[in-house]
C-alpha cells in the first residue's frame, strides 16, 4: 500500500486515511461477515500497526458489536456503506477492502471460515462475465 491508502463511503460524507501498511488480507466467509458485506464473503485487509485517521464525517461513523462476540462492524450512518474499525482494546486495524480508492498492492492471502460458506458460493469462477449489467446497454441506451 506504500504506507498510505485513502477511502471514504458511497455517499462520500465520511472520508478516511491510513497510514502504515496491511499485514493480511483475508476473504472471510463466516456467517456473520456474509450478513455484514451482504454477499459470498467480506474482503477485509488487517494492520497491528498502521493508524487510521477519519477526514470527514467521523460524527456520521457508527459501530454495531454483536453481543456476546467480538465480532464489530463500522459503517456511514447515511449510506450503510462498511467502513474501518479499529477496536481500542485489540489493536488490531481492520480495513473493508472495497472501502479504499487507493490502489491494493497485496492480493488476499487466503479464504477463511470457508466451512461456513454459502450453499451457492461453490464453483463462481464458470459464471458468465459481463462489463455491466446484462442488457443494459439495449435498455438503457448506454
Amino acid at each position: 500500500m506504500d504506507g498510505l491508502a485513502t477511502g471514504q463511503c458511497l455517499c462520500g460524507a465520511v472520508s478516511f486515511r491510513v497510514t502504515g501498511e496491511f499485514e493480511s488480507f483475508f476473504l472471510c466467509h463466516c456467517s456473520r461477515c456474509r450478513k455484514d458485506s451482504g454477499s459470498a464473503h467480506a474482503a477485509n485487509l488487517f494492520s497491528s500497526t498502521a493508524q487510521l485517521a477519519w477526514l470527514s464525517g467521523e460524527d456520521a461513523v457508527s459501530e454495531f458489536r454483536l453481543p456476546g462476540s467480538r465480532h464489530v462492524k463500522c459503517f456511514c450512518s447515511n449510506c450503510g456503506s462498511a467502513l474501518p474499525v479499529a477496536p481500542a482494546d485489540e489493536g488490531l486495524l481492520l480495513v473493508p477492502a472495497g472501502s479504499l480508492d487507493s490502489p491494493i498492492p497485496i492480493r488476499p492471502d487466503a479464504h477463511i471460515f470457508v466451512s461456513d460458506r454459502a450453499d451457492w458460493d461453490d464453483d463462481l469462477a464458470s459464471l458468465a462475465r459481463f462489463e455491466g449489467l446484462p442488457g443494459a446497454d439495449a435498455r438503457s441506451g448506454e
